[in-house]
């Protein structure tokens, strides 16, 4: 039943992945909903799609012929910023984290249902604004905890002095986690401050994979962590700076 999930229209979308029958699924319930959905079957194909014709969010399989998902979006994310849900058929946690460190926006395991896969796509849409960041109050100062400095006017975060790279959603969760700093948070508080768009569940691992990477790229250990603390069965918190 779609009767409570908001239509949207006029969202041209490209699906690259070479399983012809889940292309048709996706296209058959997305078109109802008023997207337009085109489908490539192979990494070379879809990147070339992608780079010509303007697409407002791309569906991208990690596994596919000739060219696979991070690659094409290693190369993509060269010229665009254009929204990317991956897909990834892998349970290995390391294969997520690569995409997601390589700038897919989100990742969806292929046992997705079709309203997930709906949730997802508008919450990436919504983050990007297709195509413009996420609101902010830029009146804000920057956020320094230690040696790490998190600037909510520029979105732009530095380790030591030096920039790091972060995902929309990287950077969105270290501010909620910044601007909460001292307080547990839940992972549904880090959900919603992330405008991730899905329901809550329990078995949901999507930020443990999101925090993970903004470990690796602020070179954090998670076993004796400077920054971003565990909280086991609750969420995360941010480290107080007098503690660090």
């Amino acid at each position: 039943m779609l009767a409570d999930v908001q239509q949207m229209a006029d969202i041209r979308l490209l699906m690259v992945d070479d399983d012809a029958k889940l292309c048709r699924l996706v296209r058959d319930y997305l078109k109802p909903l008023g997207f337009d959905v085109s489908v490539s079957h192979t990494g070379a194909e879809g990147l070339d799609r992608a780079m010509r014709e303007p697409f407002q969010a791309i569906i991208l399989d990690l596994m596919l012929p000739e060219l696979d998902g991070c690659e094409v979006l290693r190369r993509l994310r060269v010229h665009s910023k254009v929204p990317v849900l991956m897909l990834t058929g892998r349970g290995d946690e390391a294969d997520r984290i690569v995409g997601l460190e390589m700038g897919a926006d989100d990742y969806l395991p292929k046992t997705f249902s079709t309203r997930e896969l709906l949730a997802r796509l508008r919450a990436v849409l919504r983050r990007s604004s297709v195509g413009e960041p996420s609101s902010v109050e830029t009146k804000d100062p920057p956020i320094v905890v230690g040696d790490l400095a998190v600037d909510p006017g520029s979105r732009s975060v530095t380790l030591e002095g030096r920039p790091v790279s972060l995902t929309r959603v990287e950077f969105d969760l270290l501010l909620a986690m910044a601007r909460g700093r001292g307080r547990v948070q839940t992972r549904e508080q880090l959900l919603d401050a992330a405008s991730m768009g899905r329901e809550f569940d329990v078995f949901d691992r999507s930020i443990d994979v999101h925090v993970a990477s903004l470990r690796r790229k602020l070179a954090e250990d998670p076993r004796v962590p400077k920054y971003i603390e565990t909280v086991r069965g609750v969420g995360y918190v941010m480290r107080w700076p007098e503690r660090l």
